[in-house]
């Protein structure tokens, strides 16, 4: 398709767009996102707060927006402040892994995928506002069993928990 995409809608953070007969939400000003895979002492840190789109409360991994506060904002700075933020872990170490695309058929943004290591405990975490974050530390020998709990309790499952799955899933 090289016909160019136009603006349908402009908000804060994301823009609405159509090209040719293909609709899609794009992330507005060039923000991005990290999403943090945080492991301390064979445990994964989780989050899990309520989620406007979903109507109820989704666990993820720890993730955040790159570039909403501060233009040209490196990726791993961001992750070691929304780690920070939302469990109240400070990383010794952020190492990108790599980027990845959301969700391709339907949104243009993408994420940088990274690791965050020597995790020190700072604060309880919980993020700022009303944003209401549950910190979870869960065993990796045990993360089939706390997601599937989870879910039976009516907790969304973000995509990017299939990373922690993928075993379960493979075996």
């Amino acid at each position: 398709m090289n016909s160019p995409a136009d603006t349908v809608w402009e908000g804060k953070y994301i823009l609405v767009k159509k090209q040719g007969t293909w609709e899609y939400v794009s992330r507005a000003r060039n923000i991005q996102a990290a999403v943090i895979l945080a492991i301390d002492k064979g445990e994964v840190i989780l989050v899990e707060q309520y989620r406007v789109p979903l109507g109820k409360r989704c666990l993820e991994l720890p993730a955040g927006l790159v570039g909403d506060e501060e233009e040209g904002e490196a990726p791993e700075a961001s992750a070691a402040r929304e780690l920070e933020e939302e469990t109240g872990y400070r990383p010794a170490a952020i190492e990108t892994i790599g980027y990845f695309q959301s969700s391709p058929g339907m949104v243009s943004e993408g994420f940088t995928l990274v690791r965050a290591t020597g995790l020190t405990r700072v604060s309880d975490g919980g993020g700022h506002g009303d944003e209401d974050i549950t910190v979870h530390r869960v065993p990796l020998d045990g993360i089939a069993d706390f997601v599937a709990a989870r879910r039976a309790e009516g907790v969304a499952i973000d995509v990017r928990m299939l990373l922690l799955l993928s075993q379960s899933i493979l075996s």
